[in-house]
């Protein structure tokens, strides 16, 4: 039960972060970058999978592992950027004019709320006792 309350509060907190972070500063850079191939609407169903695979990696790999909260934020750091490079660096080398600013913009970005999360999901995970 304790890791069910842990994967909630760490999935709120990825939420809120990626959602602030789109809404106040992304999406009108992305529409800027590749407006032309954004959908009318985006589909929950996909976002709401991907962010919980993404927070359920990121507390396999990265929080529960971690024996401090400094390990869990490089741990959240590397596993932001390696799992945001996948998508950004696959999509460069496939896709025709994909943009080197989004690239290096959502690289910065995984890292950055990779590390937050993971330190979240730490501290959090003290204060429940699953950690």
């Amino acid at each position: 039960m304790k890791i069910l309350l842990l994967f909630v509060i760490t999935l709120l907190g990825y939420a809120l972060l990626d959602l602030a972070f789109i809404n106040l500063f992304a999406k009108a850079f992305i529409q800027r970058q590749v407006g032309w191939l954004l959908a009318p609407r985006p589909d929950l169903g996909a976002a709401l999978l991907f962010y919980l695979i993404f927070v359920a990696a990121l507390l396999y790999f990265c929080v529960l592992p971690a024996d401090s909260i400094g390990k869990a934020l490089l741990n959240g750091a590397f596993f932001g950027l390696a799992t945001y490079a996948t998508y950004e660096l696959v999509n460069k080398a496939l896709l025709d004019r994909w943009p080197w600013p989004l690239v290096l913009v959502d690289l910065c970005w995984g890292v950055f709320v990779g590390a937050v999360v993971s330190g979240l999901g730490w501290r959090a995970g003290k204060w429940l006792g699953s950690i």
